[in-house]
């Protein structure tokens, strides 16, 4: 098949043997790659009421067909596993340079299964699979153990690793990768921790077969052309995303103290005008991406010198506004010591700022903190509880199990103030006055993460107190979006540099040869996004429109300042909001999908799996 590595690599740590499987074109076809093979594979292959952290788990890293060619930024990867964090579907994507490197071995897609009674790291060179002793990287951070990974096997390998999070089973615990980027979200990390798997290293010297180079190089050069000329361009390249911190505070969307409020006093403090004058060092891209919004920044703390990438919008956002930390010095501080432990910065951050609203509202005590004044805008408590959280220490032993589970241990009171949806931390976006970014939240297939549907935008276009028309918006983009995925490219120049969306069904037709409209692949995604739904359906008792539910927060307390003072979200305005989506998305009331939904995506063995359990 054109513009696939060909293969898929199964490993299995129990046994220490490994097979090859040819990537079918049924799959290629219906699946794409990426985030559509990782769903595919984990729905199909995982028993229902497996132990996310038991051996039965297994990761699945997935390449995608436009990753690795000469188009903008076709970097993007996808882990996956059955999700420590909400017992359902999990995935996290991830930049870089990984994507290319498998497809360059000679893979479009990795499975790891089983449990290795030590610690290892798989070892990748083409043709040639090892899997290897990893005992003296145990223990070590991210950062630290990849630079000796490095330094040992040539800097040509890319790597996949974790820090002490993964090892000691953190479940917001993340997959690290080329110093400073991760696939945060969803636990992954600790699924690899309990295989006793520190990391994947990988180089590959083959080639990609396109069906046709010359028509995919022209078309390739047209549009890096394209991004180059954008008048966007120049502000990614200087600050990325951390150029977004202002235009969030200013619409009143930038998280901070818990979610109390979407209106950060200092956030100057922290703006991408500030990193670039007081931290960046260099600019940082993924592969054949002309963006470069990655930022290699260095900061200082305790009189030594630390190198970090970022800090990311995002890390800016639920660390720096949620946590009110106000100096960038600081702030990129905590981002490397989060990097360094293996632990997203978004549900880490979230979580330790979920702590200190609980400390403030005597929910939790210096008893139940071993003498820890927890308090907002504090490097130091930020510093001990990222580290108590990785070490499962004290109460980090709970907070090591996200703040949907630490509410349940604390009080109702508590659960009302954990902003979580379905077990998953919400990330960077306040939301009580944006219903589209709300709905977004509570219906993405992982849990609250805006990657799928980064509605705010047509919130503030629309009208932020409409709730008319919303689910159409989120459900248009949880098709577009999640599409980015499957293909392994990154959805930056579409959003950012208005690269024509139709164009990435013309790279998939050239360098295939087969024949996509950007209809058909946005039917792909909706497959995908009701598999994915249909995972949480199997995997939990009960899953319905309750888990899709947002924190009483969102629909109780007004926002008390800021641009956007006194607005907040009513219960009633939730639930419609709710019934539109399931309308439109061919769902039952309870947000189950209907066997006919199903069985139109193709979706049959769910639906008759469904179907047998009851649950249709």
């Amino acid at each position: 098949m054109f513009a696939y590595g060909g293969n898929i690599l199964r490993i299995n740590l129990t046994t220490g043997k490994y097979a090859l499987e040819p990537v079918s074109e049924k799959l290629a076809r219906e699946y794409l790659g990426g985030r559509g093979f990782t769903a595919k594979i984990l729905y199909d292959e995982l028993k229902r009421g497996i132990d996310p952290l038991g051996p039965e788990n297994k990761v699945v890293m997935a390449s995608g067909p436009l990753a690795g060619l000469c188009i903008p930024a076709g970097g993007k990867t996808t882990f996956a596993s059955k999700s420590p964090a909400t017992g359902g579907y999990g995935d996290s994507n991830v930049g870089g340079h990984l994507a290319s490197e498998l497809k360059y071995a000679g893979y479009d897609a990795i499975i790891i299964e089983g449990a290795s009674p030590k610690p290892v790291f798989i070892y990748i060179l083409n043709d040639m699979i090892e899997i290897r002793d990893a005992s003296e990287l145990w223990g070590k951070g991210a950062l630290t153990a990849e630079k000796i990974l490095k330094d040992k096997l040539g800097d040509d390998f890319q790597i996949a690793i974790i820090g002490p999070a993964g090892e000691n089973l953190v479940k917001f615990a993340c997959v690290s990768h080329d110093f400073g980027r991760q696939a945060g979200r969803t636990g992954i990390g600790a699924v690899m921790g309990s295989k006793k798997l520190k990391a994947i290293a990988i180089k590959g010297t083959k080639s990609i077969k396109v069906k046709d180079p010359k028509a995919l190089y022209e078309i390739g050069k047209a549009s890096f052309q394209e991004c180059f000329k954008h008048p966007s361009l120049k502000i990614w390249q200087d600050q990325g995303t951390s150029s977004v911190v202002d235009w969030s505070n200013k619409m009143g969307s930038f998280p901070t103290r818990n979610f109390k409020t979407g209106y950060f006093a200092e956030h100057k403090n922290i703006n991408g005008d500030t990193m670039q004058e007081k931290t960046i060092v260099t600019n940082k891209a993924c592969f054949g991406c002309p963006m470069a919004c990655g930022k290699y920044a260095k900061t200082h703390q305790n009189n030594k010198t630390y190198y970090v990438e970022g800090p990311e919008y995002e890390t800016a956002a639920m660390i720096g506004g949620d946590c009110a930390i106000t100096d960038i010095f600081d702030l990129s501080y905590a981002n490397w010591v989060c990097d360094e432990l293996g632990l997203d910065t978004i549900s880490g951050g979230n979580v330790i700022a979920f702590a200190i609203e609980c400390f403030e509202k005597g929910i939790i005590t210096e008893k139940d903190t071993n003498g820890l004044k927890l308090r907002f805008g504090d490097i130091k408590v930020f510093e001990e509880l990222a580290y108590h959280i990785a070490y499962r220490r004290g109460i980090g032993d709970i907070l090591a199990n996200g703040a949907r589970y630490a509410a349940e241990k604390f009080n109702s009171d508590a659960l009302k103030i954990a902003m979580q949806v379905k077990g998953l931390e919400i990330s960077g976006y306040e939301s009580r006055n944006a219903p589209a970014m709300l709905l977004a939240y509570m219906t993405c297939d992982i849990g609250a993460h805006h990657n799928r549907a980064w509605a705010i935008t047509h919130d503030i276009a629309a009208g932020r107190d409409k709730i008319e028309g919303k689910a159409k918006k989120v459900i248009e983009l949880q098709h577009i979006r999640p599409m980015f995925d499957m293909l392994a490219v990154c959805r930056l120049p579409w959003v950012e540099l208005e690269l024509n969306l139709e164009q990435y069904a013309k790279f998939l037709s050239i360098a295939t040869g087969e024949n996509y409209m950007l209809s058909e692949l946005l039917e792909k995604s909706e497959r995908v996004w009701n598999l994915t739904r249909s995972f949480f359906i199997r995997e939990i008792e009960g899953f319905g429109r309750k888990d899709d539910m947002p924190p009483a927060r969102i629909y109780e307390e007004a926002v008390p300042d800021g641009p956007t003072k006194d607005q907040f979200m009513t219960k009633a305005k939730v639930e419609q909001l709710l019934d539109d989506y399931y309308e439109l998305r061919g769902w039952n009331k309870n947000g189950i999908p209907t066997e006919a939904t199903l069985r139109r995506l193709k979706l049959d063995r769910a639906a008759d799996e469904l179907k047998a359990l009851g649950k249709l």
